[in-house]
């Protein structure tokens, strides 16, 4: 009973070089011991995802007896031509000239590799951790880059002085009611967060972690954003931290984690590990305004903001209206008025 409860596994992930080997043996003791009675279940895994493989820059010199030596990036000087591409490098302990031998994938042999012991000691786990989630799907390679490690870290420092910033108006917010009196900033903010967050559910169920990545930073520049003596800032401030810390918990777990206490949140709603995962809320993604393409002639002219509920009439009447119609009509009579719901109006003059 406890063999059929936990397995087959949900899920198999690694590296395309390793799982080859670890799925063979996998799939043919699993085969074997189904033969043999031991198991009911004939694959191991419902699901395969294989990861892609980290690169970086290769740099060698070649010994007078035909043999190569390797150089770490970091023990070189690298030339770049004006567009910024690689031309040439010197090693660092002697200035003599070394090749490069292009990009590939990280291997002691090598010497292309990071050491994670020292980015964790320089930055942080979760910044490694962030920089490699967000540096593409986790199935295509990518290349390693110190400034998108520091980019990573940059994010990180921002939402750290974000949420002590705030801490004073999440506490004070504990009972924040509706959103009906709230600034129009505030409501727009509020609605970007959470249409964010319906897109970050459905990345975490697609395994596109990079684009969850993306989510938060979105979360974090519609607050920072918004201007702390709007109506309903400090409201907004309290439901939307404690939104994007649940969802870069999985990225970044201490530093989400920390917040989590020291912002106040644990008091309330218990440890984040506990917390319950955020809620979309429909009534945060009504809109009282929406915004067409505004188009004449079939070219695009500007942007037409019309009420969310306008009908074809209304919102055919504010296009004729409008002053960007008026300019590049040129004094030609509108023939007719196309409206695409919820896309676009196209004026034919």
């Amino acid at each position: 009973a406890r063999t059929d409860y936990l397995n087959p596994m949900e899920e198999y992930i690694g590296g395309i070089e390793h799982a080859i080997l670890h799925l063979l043996y996998a799939r043919f003791w699993t085969k074997v011991m189904r033969d043999l009675g031991l198991v009911r279940f004939d694959e191991p895994f419902t699901r395969l995802m294989t990861q892609g493989m980290l690169l970086n820059h290769i740099y060698f010199r070649r010994s007078d007896k035909g043999g190569i030596d390797y150089f770490a990036p970091d023990d070189v000087d690298v030339e770049q031509d004006a567009d910024g591409r690689i031309v040439g490098a010197k090693a660092k302990a002697d200035g003599a000239r070394v090749e490069y031998g292009g990009i590939g994938t990280m291997s002691k042999s090598k010497k292309n590799g990071v050491d994670p012991q020292a980015l964790i000691a320089k930055y942080g786990a979760d910044t490694a951790r962030l920089f490699v989630m967000f540096a593409g799907p986790p199935e295509d390679t990518a290349l390693w880059s110190d400034a998108g490690v520091e980019g990573a870290h940059r994010f990180l420092r921002r939402l750290w002085t974000y949420a002590h910033a705030s801490a004073d108006a999440v506490r004070a917010n504990a009972d924040a009611g509706g959103w009906r009196d709230a600034a129009a900033a505030v409501k727009a903010a509020r609605r970007e967060i959470h249409v964010t967050l319906k897109q970050a559910n459905y990345d975490y169920e697609r395994i596109q972690y990079n684009t969850v990545v993306s989510a938060g930073m979105k979360m974090l520049n519609a607050l920072e954003a918004v201007p702390a003596d709007a109506v309903g800032a400090g409201a907004l401030a309290r439901e939307g931290l404690s939104i994007l810390l649940r969802v870069l918990y999985p990225v970044v777990p201490h530093v989400t984690w920390s917040l989590w206490n020291e912002v106040g949140y644990a008091t309330a709603h218990g440890d984040l590990l506990d917390a319950p995962w955020p809620k979309v809320d429909p009534a945060a993604l009504a809109q009282d305004e929406i915004e067409l393409v505004l188009q004449v002639n079939g070219k695009l002219r500007g942007k037409l903001k019309v009420p969310a509920d306008a009908d074809g009439k209304t919102i055919e009447a504010a296009a004729r209206a409008s002053a960007e119609v008026a300019k590049h009509a040129a004094g030609a009579p509108v023939k007719k008025v196309i409206v695409v719901p919820g896309r676009l109006v196209n004026v034919v003059v």
